[in-house]
């Protein structure tokens, strides 16, 4: 088997997890093929200003379309709400924790006014706002480590990323505190990694016995509520699901540029309804919208 990922120090090591996990399964060998995204090759500029849509997948997902690779391997949040050609999301393994984390030298209640924080991501910005910090935001890109030494090196003050990542990556010492679920809600899929490769695959029914139902059905809800927004993962709307004994709860919230929440959604159901749930929540966000 051959497996496609991008470069960066995350997505190698997630990569080498979902191998080690397959290595269970499967004696087959697995190489593995780097291939550079549109948004590897893009360093100066907001996401949100750009065509965003698998702009770190596109290229993985085209060389599973064409064969050159038999499965990508993604951080779940970065796919477009709905994937080209015969692609499907074959395998979740166990998800990590899906919190937003500051990473910064002073705490969140210690950065001033006019204080330098770094993201490209419209939703956090909306969310700095929201809770009233009058922050100097600047775009910030780069792999995990490339935006730790920005902070450090007193480019930026702080910025805000998924703890997922810096969990990974044995890097939790940088993490200066840790945001709850409710006060900044992730993107959709934070944490999970996605397994990607062609419905017909002959490989599908080995990669699909690492599939972790539970992390699984919590992405489906989160994904559905993109899809019936008809936004992406660059949209202000966070949303959560978690799973706790078969139920289902999840929140979604949806927010403009500027902090004002224009819909704020709870719903709980049976995690076998993953996906109802993720449409209903996606309904009464839109009797608010509309």
């Amino acid at each position: 088997m051959k497996v496609g990922t991008r470069g960066s120090s995350l997505a190698t090591y997630q990569t080498k997890t979902i191998i080690n996990e397959l290595s269970i399964v499967t004696d087959e060998k697995i190489d593995v093929e780097i291939i550079k995204s549109t948004g590897d090759k893009i360093q100066n500029s907001q996401l949100y200003n750009i065509d965003a849509k698998g702009i770190f997948t596109r290229e993985l997902d085209d060389a599973v379309l064409d064969g050159t690779v038999d499965f990508a391997v993604h951080s779940l949040k970065d796919l477009p709400t709905e994937l080209e050609g015969d692609l499907e999301i074959v395998a979740v393994p166990e998800r990590e924790s899906p919190n937003e984390v500051l990473v910064s030298k002073l705490g969140w209640d210690e950065l001033p006014k006019g204080a330098t924080v770094g993201t490209s991501s419209i939703r956090r910005e909306a969310f700095c706002n929201h809770h009233d910090k009058e922050f100097n935001i600047k775009p910030i890109r780069g792999n995990i480590d490339t935006r730790i030494k920005k902070v450090f090196s007193g480019e930026y003050d702080a910025t805000i990323m998924a703890e997922a990542g810096l969990n990974r990556l044995g890097l939790t010492e940088y993490i200066k505190q840790r945001f709850s679920i409710e006060y900044f809600t992730p993107a959709a899929g934070q944490g999970a990694i996605a397994v990607v490769a062609r419905s017909d695959s002959d490989v599908k029914d080995d990669l699909q016995k690492i599939n972790h139902l539970k992390s699984f059905q919590e992405v489906t809800a989160e994904k559905r509520v993109l899809l019936e927004m008809g936004v992406g993962c660059q949209s202000p709307l966070g949303v959560s699901a978690r799973i706790n004994e078969n139920k289902l709860k999840l929140c979604a919230v949806l927010l403009t540029q500027e902090g004002k929440i224009v819909s704020r959604v709870m719903v709980e159901g049976s995690a076998d309804k993953a996906s109802n749930l993720g449409l209903k929540a996606a309904k009464l966000m839109m009797e608010d919208y509309i």
